[in-house]
């Protein structure tokens, strides 16, 4: 058998029990999502609460991502020791800690702690769900299948939203005393709870991945998941698979961190092409939108329920986005998508940055004047249109994909841990950046939304269709 021999006679059949595993995986996403998001309905009672300058403000905000980017380093070599299924489960308890921890915070450096310690769920989530999907995919649908962990974080950004909102107006406003004594915002923590646990129940019935069983020298486990829930036909085409992925598992045991050096500015390149991939998804500003906007929203001139109100919509447009990528990624292919999604993303972020511009103050009130607080919310939702239906789902699915089975788990854990470190550096600026000018904030995403265009155009190659055993560097 040649290395291009097509072994898996199924390829493109989906049964109800693979989307099933692939749901149930890309629970991690929603809970990546979730917990990003809920934060967004806390920051000024948060800020009010602790008595917060922007500074702090931006690194409560925002410490979760450096716990993200640790989980996301470790979870590649917890998932690979331990199992995928068990790293999941791992990633629930971490989150149910965290919301439960944030909730009762007593001090901003409790909630900090308990901020990071969810970060780490988060991180773990974020890496497992793409790297697990990948694996029990047909690579004639791994697109659709994969895109599904980014569907799950919209909805669960959707629902934080929605549930920040009716916390916040059956209190009366998210600082305000809630249920048992506790005031809203800690109730907007303490909602995490439930996808938590629910996560953990439904991650401990998956099957582990056939990769990881077949690394651990179970041939028959593999044989039975590949059969029994990939839905691969008994036989020839099996067992190809099985000794497809022991050729490659054997490679991958021998991988070090010292293979991904080797290129001219150290890491080789597809290493730098995943870690700017990476980088460039969030330097266009997108999580400002899901962590700040309600705050953002306010500071120009819109009521507190006005801006609950606006992240909710913001939301369902992500998700309307998000459909709309699944339904294209293996129609289009990824390249195409995201030279698409940088293009609308520039126009539209540089819309918003004029539109910032013009805002005044009356009567020490910011605002909008006239027609452009209409400009800046269509141009707002534009900006998560473009990123929805290209940058937010590809990337990952690019970095479950893109890379050699023998520097897979590194480098798709190098290419997460950078993705969170560029998200902490714009969440921690943004308030910062805000105070000098939510033009500048926006002008500088703009920027950088049109720089993604030039890398995408002259760096990135397809992957659509390729088998992932036939990626090389």
């Amino acid at each position: 058998m040649t290395r291009n021999t097509p072994v898996v006679q199924n390829d493109g059949r989906v049964t109800p029990r693979l989307i099933a595993m692939a749901l149930t995986a890309a629970l991690g996403g929603f809970l990546f999502g979730y917990d990003s998001a809920i934060i967004n309905g806390t920051v000024d009672a948060v800020r009010e609460q602790f008595s917060l300058s922007s500074v702090m403000l931006g690194f409560t905000v925002s410490c979760a991502l450096l716990g993200a980017a640790l989980g996301a380093w470790f979870a590649g070599v917890c998932s690979q020791r331990f199992g995928r299924v068990r790293t999941m489960l791992v990633a629930s308890v971490l989150l149910a800690a965290s919301a439960l921890g944030c909730g009762l915070a007593f001090g901003v450096w409790d909630l900090i702690w308990w901020r990071l310690i969810g970060g780490i769920g988060v991180g773990f989530a974020s890496v497992i769900a793409p790297a697990y999907i990948a694996e029990i995919a047909p690579s004639k649908q791994r697109g659709r299948l994969a895109t599904l962990q980014q569907l799950a974080l919209v909805i669960g950004i959707f629902l934080a939203f929605l549930i920040s909102a009716m916390i916040a107006w059956l209190a009366g406003g998210a600082s305000q005393s809630a249920w048992l004594g506790l005031e809203a915002w800690r109730w907007m923590f303490l909602s995490g709870l439930v996808p938590a646990v629910v996560y953990g129940i439904l991650a401990s019935r998956l099957p582990e991945s056939p990769r990881y069983l077949v690394e651990k020298n179970d041939d028959e486990g593999a044989r039975q998941v590949l059969i029994n829930m990939v839905g691969m036909t008994p036989g020839e085409s099996t067992e190809n698979k099985i000794a497809e992925i022991r050729a490659t598992v054997n490679l991958e045991r021998r991988q070090r961190f010292a293979d991904l050096f080797g290129g001219k500015f150290g890491f080789k390149k597809l290493v730098w092409i995943g870690i700017l991939l990476s980088i460039f998804q969030q330097l266009v500003g997108i999580n400002v939108i899901f962590y700040y906007s309600t705050t953002m929203w306010k500071s120009v001139g819109f009521q507190e329920s006005d801006s609950f109100m606006i992240s909710v919509i913001t939301s369902v447009t992500n998700i309307v986005a998000t459909i709309v990528a699944i339904s294209l990624v293996d129609v289009l292919g990824r390249k195409l998508l995201l030279l698409i999604g940088s293009g609308m993303m520039t126009l539209s972020l540089g819309t918003m940055a004029v539109a910032f511009a013009q805002s005044v103050t009356v009567n020490g009130e910011v605002s909008l004047p006239g027609s452009w607080g209409m400009i800046a919310l269509i141009a707002a939702n534009l900006f998560v249109i473009g990123f929805g239906a290209s940058w937010g789902p590809v990337v990952w699915v690019l970095l479950g994909e893109m890379f050699p089975n023998n520097i897979r788990a590194l480098a798709l854990g190098i290419g997460a841990a950078a993705q969170w470190i560029a998200n902490f550096v714009v969440s921690t600026t943004f308030p910062t950046l805000a105070d000098l000018g939510l033009q500048l904030a926006y002008g500088i995403y703009a920027g950088f939304a049109l720089l993604s265009f030039l890398f995408v155009w002259r760096m990135v190659r397809e992957t659509n269709g390729r088998q992932l055993e036939d990626m090389t560097l």
